[in-house]
Parts: C-alpha cells; sequence; structure tokens
C-alpha cells in the first residue's frame, strides 16, 4: 500500500464517520459566528466603539473577527484530538482493526493530521463567510487567514494528540479543556490586545501558538502586518506543530505497535 493510499482510507473512514452529522456540524459552524459577531463584534461593539473609538484604531468587530477564526481553529483542534482518538485506541478499537490491514501506524497519523486539518477548513470557511457577510475581509488577502487559522489550530490538534496518546481515560482532557484552551481563548489576544494584560502574563500568552495566530490573521485581514512579521507568527505555531507530531508519532508507535 502506498504512503498516500493508507493516509487516505483513514481520511475517507473519518469522513464516512462524519457524513452522518455533517448537516448538524456545518449548521453550528455558521451559527456560531453568526451569533457571536453579532453580539460581541456589533453589541458590545458599539460600546467600545463609542468609548474609546475601537481597538488600536480599528472598530471593534474588525479587531474581533479575524482573531475568533484562529480561537475557533484552536477549540476544534482540541476537540477532534482528545476524544475522537482515543476513541479509536481504547473503546472503539478502531486503530487496532486498522492495523490488522496494511495500514500502518504512520498512516493512522497523517491521516487523522489531515482529516483534522478538514474539520478546521469548514470552521475557518464558515467564520470567513460571516466575517464577509458583517462587512469585515472583503479584501483578497483577508482568505489566507483560513490557512493561518488551519496552523494555528494544527499547532494544538498534534500537541494535544501527544497528550492523548498517553491517557488510559478522559480524565485530563477537562484539564486541558479548563487551564489550557479556555484561558487562552480569553487572554490570547482574541478579544482585547495583549498589551493590556499584566507583563507575567503577556510573556505567557506570547509563548503559545494561540497569540501569534491571532496577530496573523488579524494583521492579514487589516492589512497591516509586513512579511518578516508575519513569518515569524507563523514560525511559532509551525515549531509546535513540528514538535507535538515528533512526540504523537513515538507515544503512538510505543502503544499501538505489537
Amino acid at each position: 500500500m502506498s504512503l498516500m493510499a493508507g493516509t487516505l482510507h483513514v481520511v475517507e473512514y473519518n469522513a464516512l464517520v462524519f457524513r452522518r452529522i455533517w448537516r448538524g456540524s456545518i449548521a453550528v459552524s455558521f451559527f456560531t459566528p453568526l451569533f457571536f459577531l453579532a453580539a460581541m463584534g456589533i453589541g458590545l461593539g458599539s460600546l467600545v466603539n463609542r468609548s474609546s473609538g475601537g481597538v488600536n484604531g480599528v472598530p471593534y468587530l474588525e479587531f474581533l473577527a479575524p482573531g475568533l477564526i484562529a480561537a475557533a481553529c484552536m477549540q476544534t483542534a482540541a476537540v477532534e484530538a482528545t476524544y475522537p482518538i482515543l476513541a479509536k485506541i481504547m473503546w472503539d478499537k478502531t486503530y487496532e482493526a486498522a492495523l490488522a490491514t496494511p495500514v500502518t501506524i504512520p498512516d493512522l497519523i497523517r491521516g487523522e493530521v489531515v482529516w483534522i486539518t478538514i474539520r478546521m477548513f469548514i470552521v475557518a470557511s464558515m467564520f470567513w463567510i460571516v466575517m464577509y457577510l458583517f462587512g469585515v475581509g472583503h479584501s483578497l488577502e483577508s482568505l489566507l487567514v483560513i490557512p493561518a487559522g488551519i496552523l494555528t489550530g494544527l499547532a494544538f490538534a498534534t500537541t494535544i494528540m501527544a497528550f492523548t496518546a498517553t491517557r488510559r481515560n478522559d480524565s485530563g482532557f477537562a484539564a486541558i479543556n479548563r487551564f489550557v484552551i479556555i484561558p487562552l481563548y480569553l487572554l490570547g489576544g482574541t478579544f482585547f490586545p495583549i498589551a493590556k494584560l499584566p507583563l507575567a502574563l503577556q510573556v505567557l500568552a506570547w509563548a503559545t501558538p494561540l497569540a501569534h495566530g491571532v496577530a496573523l490573521t488579524r494583521g492579514l485581514v487589516l492589512g497591516n502586518i509586513a512579511a518578516p512579521e508575519a513569518a515569524l507568527h507563523a514560525l511559532v505555531p509551525v515549531a509546535y506543530f513540528a514538535g507535538g507530531l515528533l512526540i504523537a508519532r513515538a507515544l503512538l508507535m510505543k502503544r499501538l505497535a505489537k
């Protein structure tokens, strides 16, 4: 079996499962940003714009919307890299069945990463469409927020997948959400500038992929980011993605190999 064929079989399996729930998933992916931007971007944003003239010289809706794409990809990656992966390892024994075929462990890992990328593409695309409908990001360059958001999510997907590979139950997933995903969602620059945080939290925020992903997506939509700065912000998520992938591969090879 070729490298590509094994990977595609894993993607095909996930797509067949997704086929049963895609309508609800697409609806959630569309209406979540619709309601969020209406409430936060327009509702709260009108107060912010009146009191302080926006954030960093731009209306609050334009400040908020791009960062939400990166944050939404982070959340999607966290969900896809926890319960679905552990279920296939332990509860459903999907990986055990797949490995009885010519599919290999690297095929499983690549296939899962490709599938998570597809899921984030759907989420990021829905966010971009809603953002466009709200009058934000009408330039062709704004479409780059979709791959930028996906890159941000991949940085979390592989690192969390590595964590999942060590689990014997789901007890650690609540801690990941409570102490990593939610704090980053709130304090990673999505809703207000990181410069407003205390210095120690600023350093902590910039050490994470989300802060760089938010800065990258926002800069692409607003058109105020230079190429060297964009490359620097992209480098951090790439480093997390590559490191997480190497660790996840090693841990899953150790756990699944017989």
